[in-house]
């Protein structure tokens, strides 16, 4: 259903990860300075994350995984999904911790851990596919340097501010 809404709406993956981008450059130096707030959104942004990935639905399949590269462009509107849906969750958990390297880091590890759920878990009803770990990957890529470029920015602030 949502992968029918995507392929008849192509342009909405890629303006949302644009609204991504903006909106994490605008408000992302405040958010360093916030760290409890950027923590709420941060879990707040993983909640559509989770439904996406392990909420169950009616399909069941064999356990087992699709092994297959490709990369994620916005004509493969899924994969490109998969990418966007780590830029916000990473982006927020670099800004809180000041960290965007492990940040990067952790929101590909938690990919793989959903991929191994969906994997070995038929009952899910959902596909455990590398594509979809590579995506999520390049979207916490993505995300880590969203939120080292806005710490930049906030360290930058703050040094103006002083003088």
């Amino acid at each position: 259903m949502l992968s029918t809404f995507l392929v008849e709406h192509r342009w909405v993956t890629p303006v949302l990860l644009l609204v991504l981008v903006v909106a994490g450059l605008l408000v992302g130096p405040g958010l360093v300075r916030r760290p409890r707030l950027a923590w709420a959104l941060a879990g707040l942004s993983v909640l559509p994350l989770l439904a996406l990935t392990l909420v169950p639905t009616s399909r069941e399949l064999v356990a087992g995984c699709e092994v297959q590269w490709a990369w994620p462009t916005p004509a493969r509107v899924e994969a490109f999904a998969n990418l966007v849906l780590f830029v916000g969750p990473v982006f927020l958990a670099g800004a809180a911790t000041r960290r965007w390297l492990l940040a990067a880091a952790a929101g590909s590890a938690s990919s793989a851990l959903v991929e191994l759920l969906q994997a070995v878990v038929p009952l899910l009803g959902r596909s455990c596919d590398t594509n979809d770990w590579l995506a999520n990957t390049l979207g916490s890529v993505l995300g880590g340097a969203l939120a080292l470029l806005v710490l930049r920015l906030a360290r930058r602030r703050a040094v103006v501010r002083v003088d």
